[in-house]
């Protein structure tokens, strides 16, 4: 048996990968005119309403659908609508589609950081000159963050249509943009879900998945990663006395390791949420029975000098050599949670400190300092720690 205590965390590979990540964050903003994007649609396609053209002005009229809300008596008629001159650079999979003559128009909209709050842009592309019977929202409007329960309600409209039918009277064909207006959100909200805005088909049903930019690249935050568990098999390998690094025969026993495709030995994978910043460690399995050490003084070091300690080693046992069965030939990854990085964080320094000498083959507890480690390789380094079975032919 024979295994060199991990030295260092870090062995990149040279492959570049899409990074696998459907989570984000936000942050709140300060006052500033700096429009941040969160998150954008298309949105769904509705039929547009009867168009009418008076034979002496040659204006158009339509009259919008029914929304449900007769019984709101409230209307307005705004004058102060905003024409959106940069849709279709804000969606350029509009400017493909053929939309004149059709008897259907997208509902697109936009969420931003504007000023110290949530903005939520509702486009309308005018079908005529002046249309009536509009709704855009009323006390029903919020923004829910789908892992807290914490609901951000509307604060206001503009232009103010807030609990009205209102008409809007624009050029036809000029996309208008209407707002609604949000508290601003904190930094772990990654998953929002938007309600009260009927005619843009945002009711709750749907997550909206949110982005942040620093300076001027869009970060994402990563969901958990999900290994297979090791499984205790023995508490001792030979004798039943308590731990003793200088004993091998105390050390635990484990199988069923997250199986990987072969890598270079000491690959590492790196994961990002707002609670923990997760870290796969993959190695070649040399012999059926192979040790292996994490020293619980591991740590993440950013480029201001910040710490990020080692929480938790998954499934595996943290500070203790122990023992891990598999197949010679087989690679396996370990995953290790450590404190959370900020998203603004591009490189990291792994640490890993001088451990006492033990008695086994091999052995060997020297640390290490591998500086600035890149972010971005890490995370696209997480498609080489998808499961794979083992494959075997006798």
């Amino acid at each position: 048996m024979k295994r060199n205590i991990i030295t260092c965390l870090l062995v990149l590979t040279g492959i570049t990968l899409q990074a696998q990540t459907n989570r984000v964050s936000l942050t709140y903003q300060t006052q500033t005119n700096e429009v941040i994007e969160y998150a954008k649609n298309v949105g769904i396609f509705v039929s547009l309403p009867d168009v009418k053209t008076d034979n002496k002005t040659k204006k158009t009229t339509a009259a919008w659908h029914q929304t449900n809300m007769e019984w709101i008596k409230d209307y307005c008629e705004p004058n102060d609508f905003t024409i959106e001159k940069d849709f279709l650079k804000l969606f350029p999979e509009i400017a493909d589609m053929s939309l004149d003559g059709q008897p259907y128009q997208p509902m697109s909209w936009r969420l931003t950081g504007e000023n110290g709050e949530t903005v939520l842009h509702c486009y309308l592309r005018m079908p005529a000159d002046e249309v009536t019977n509009l709704w855009l929202t009323g006390e029903e409007a919020c923004l829910l963050d789908r892992e807290t329960g914490v609901q951000y309600r509307v604060r206001r409209t503009e232009p103010d249509t807030y609990r009205k039918h209102f008409d809007a009277n624009a050029k036809k064909g000029d996309v208008i943009d209407m707002k609604v207006i949000f508290p601003p959100l904190p930094e772990t909200t990654t998953e929002v879900a938007i309600y009260g805005i009927p005619n843009w088909g945002l009711m709750g049903a749907t997550t909206t998945t949110i982005r942040h930019r620093y300076e001027g690249t869009v970060v994402y935050y990563d969901t958990i990663p999900q290994f297979h568990q090791p499984r205790l098999v023995l508490e001792h390998m030979s004798e039943n006395k308590p731990y003793d690094r200088q004993n091998w025969n105390t050390w635990k026993v484990l199988d069923n390791a997250h199986l990987i495709k072969p890598l270079q030995d000491g690959t590492m994978a790196l994961w990002r949420t707002p609670e923990a910043t997760y870290v796969a460690v993959g190695h070649e399995q040399n012999w059926t029975t192979e040790y292996f050490f994490f020293d619980q003084d591991m740590m993440l070091v950013d480029e201001l000098g910040n710490q990020y300690k080692l929480r938790e080693t998954q499934g595996i046992p943290k500070d203790e050599l122990f023992f891990m069965k598999g197949n010679s030939g087989d690679y396996v990854a370990f995953l290790l949670v450590f404190d959370p990085l900020p998203l603004s964080t591009s490189t990291v320094t792994c640490i890993v400190p001088d451990g006492e000498p033990f008695d086994a083959w091999g052995a060997n507890w020297s640390g290490s300092v591998t500086p600035n480690i890149s972010i971005q390789q890490l995370r696209e380094n997480q498609r080489l720690f998808e499961y794979h079975p083992r494959v075997v032919v006798e």
